[in-house]
Parts: structure tokens; sequence; C-alpha cells
């Protein structure tokens, strides 16, 4: 590793990972800020780091894999579909037990980070290991660099999501936008699309970000009454009179 440091290709994928990171990260930052704008400020700094330590591990060991990960059949699909699950679930009321302990919380947004990040840059890690060149240590180290920035966004977000909650929705929208680019960019599909059915690289995503908003907002409005603890007869006047 050390003696790799005097190859100037070695500095070459170096900055070329930490750029394909950057550029690419927008999303995960979004995912970042959403899983944790729920916890107190000092777990957040935690979960923060504790998520994008694991996201960086898993990255390189699947970007060590991912020529052969990406041309298996419907696992961006399978991707997908769990990204749209993750979106909807990041759009319900927080805290929604009321006995859900701090400890509970950090680690249910780590869970959400690692697995959202991880599926999210399934269509990302080609790139990094093109640019990695077999350089497994450099892409470790580059992942390192970058995640700082990644995580500076994040905490921007949620300082945006806290004062404008209409955020939120944008960016569980986004979740739901990605997840239909993967669905019809997997390969058991993507000959089909090319072929037939063009029209779907524009439309699935659309489709996607419709489906985790109108979900998400349809799931929310039924569990908020049960939070309230509101009996059934009040909830049904309240709702006459909101009509």
């Amino acid at each position: 590793m050390l003696g790799a440091l005097g190859d100037p290709s070695t500095w070459t994928a170096l900055f070329e990972i930490a750029v394909i990171n950057i550029v690419l990260s927008g999303d995960n930052a979004v995912v970042i800020a959403l899983a944790c704008r729920g916890l107190p400020p000092r777990q957040q700094r935690s979960a923060f780091i504790v998520g994008t330590g694991g996201i960086v591990v898993l990255m390189t060991a699947l970007t060590a894999c991912a020529a052969l990960l990406m041309t298996l059949p419907y696992i961006q699909i399978g991707g997908s579909v769990l990204l749209v699950w993750i979106g909807i679930k990041l759009l319900l009321p927080e805290n929604e037990d009321g006995n859900v302990s701090e400890s509970r919380g950090f680690w249910e947004a780590v869970k959400t980070i690692i697995i959202a990040d991880i599926v999210m840059s399934m269509d990302n890690v080609l790139g990094m290991a093109g640019a990695a060149k077999g350089h497994f240590g450099m892409l470790f180290v580059g992942l390192l660099i970058t995640m700082p920035l990644i995580l500076f966004g994040s905490a921007m977000l949620v300082k945006l999501m806290e004062r404008f909650p209409s955020f939120v929705v944008v960016g569980a929208g986004l979740l739901g936008y990605v997840a239909g680019d993967m669905a019809v960019g997997d390969p058991a599909v993507k000959t089909y699309v090319d072929t037939h059915a063009h029209l779907l690289e524009l439309v699935a995503p659309i489709l996607g970000a419709l489906l985790v908003v109108i979900a998400g907002k349809m799931l929310a409005r039924r569990k908020s009454p049960d939070e309230h603890g509101a009996p059934d007869g009040v909830r049904r006047s309240e709702h006459a009179a909101l009509s």
C-alpha cells in the first residue's frame, strides 16, 4: 500500500474515485439527512459517522465484485423495491411508538443509512470500480476522504428539513425516482425496454417518485389519528368538519 503511493496511477485512481463519489452522492446525502432528522442533535452526529463508516466498508467490498453483481438479473429490481419501501417509511410520522428508546432510534437510523445508500449506489459502483483499476486500498481511502463532504451536506439538509418540512417529501420522492430508474436498468428487462418500451426510461422514475410520495402520505394519514389517541367518533367528526 505504502509502496503504491509513489505510483502516479495510484493518485490518479484516488482522485477519480473521490470525484465520482462526490458527484454521484447527492442522493446519498438526502438519505442520511432523512434517516437522522428525528434524532437528537448529539445522536445525529454519531449516526452520521457510524452509518457512513459502514457504507465505506460495504461499498469497498461491493465495488470489488461490482462487475459480477451488475450483470445478475433482478438484483436492481429487488433493490428498487427495497428503496421504495424505505422512501415510504421515511414519510411516516416519527416516533410512532411512544416507548421507542433513543438507542433503538439511533440504530434504526444507522440501518436505514447503510441499506438505502448501498442500494442507491449499485449503479455507481461500476464507475468507481473502473477508476480503482484494482487499487482497492485506494478505493477505501478515496471513500474515506469524500465521506466528510457528504456528511457536511447531510447536516445542512437536516437543518433545511427541520425548517422546511416539504424537503422531507422531496427527499423521499427522490428515493422513488432512483428506484424507478434502477428497475428499468436491470439486465432482466433492459433489453426489452431499450427495444420495445424506451419511454419507460422516462416514465418509470416519475412513477416511482409518485408511488413513494402518495403511498407514504396515505399511510402517514392513517397512522396520525392513532398517534394522537383520539376516539373514533371524534376522528370521524373532525374529518366531517374538514370535509
